[in-house]
């Protein structure tokens, strides 16, 4: 999304990405720079499966920027140089992360 990583963000299960979703958030700290070490720790493959629950990103708690993140199905050999967890595919253009709102 090329954020500025200038606001506070969690990570989430949920039935639904939506704002109104029941949560059960990945981690219980309280003070941001334990929550930050947990999301440092904590790994894809420990996280999925999901069953029914969908991970979800949320990004600034003022504006709710959630997006949902989603594994790949196939499995494939890992390539040599390659950073994972990688993104695969995006869905639809990339938010603007402050529009300029004058008209």
């Amino acid at each position: 999304m090329s954020f500025g990583r200038d606001h506070p963000f969690e990570f989430f299960l949920a039935n639904s990405a939506s704002p109104f979703a029941r949560k059960q958030w990945l981690t219980e700290k309280e003070e941001w720079d334990d929550k930050e070490d947990d999301f440092c720790r904590i790994r894809l493959k420990d996280i999925f499966p999901l069953g029914r629950k969908r991970l979800c990103y949320l990004f600034d708690f003022g504006d709710n920027w959630t997006f949902e993140i989603r594994k790949q199905r196939k499995v494939e050999e890992a390539e040599t140089g390659v950073e994972y967890p990688r993104v695969v595919k995006t869905i639809g253009p990339n938010p603007e992360q402050y529009p300029n709102y004058e008209d």
